[in-house]
């Protein structure tokens, strides 16, 4: 009986009596903080990448996204893909000019 005199109980947690009520919408809506992008820009080797502004300007003339229930994504990936295939950078992947570019080509509630 010494022995269990010896261990101590854990301290008792205060607990919010009254927390205020959740509804299911607090439980399903997003929350965004803390989260960091899933797009991991590729590293560039070459010394003097840089998009020109006339290429911005192109993609968001010709390739447009706004995210609107009558717009096609897929045709919108199509279109971006084929315009970016039209110059070359050298020392830059593809992939790195794409990723870059890509955020210029949407709006509004697509951004």
């Amino acid at each position: 009986m010494a022995e269990n005199q010896d261990t101590q109980l854990p301290p008792i947690i205060a607990v919010n009596q009254n927390p205020a009520p959740r509804t299911m919408y607090d439980y399903a809506k997003p929350s965004l903080t803390g989260t960091e992008s899933s797009i991991v820009r590729l590293a560039v080797a070459a010394n003097t990448f840089e998009l020109k502004p006339n290429t911005i300007q192109m993609i968001q003339k010709f390739v447009q996204f706004d995210g609107l229930q009558d717009e096609d994504p897929n045709a919108h990936l199509a279109n971006f893909l084929e315009l970016c295939d039209t110059f070359k950078i050298n020392g830059v992947s593809n992939d790195a000019i794409h990723l870059r570019l890509f955020p210029f080509s949407l709006r509004n509630k697509a951004k």
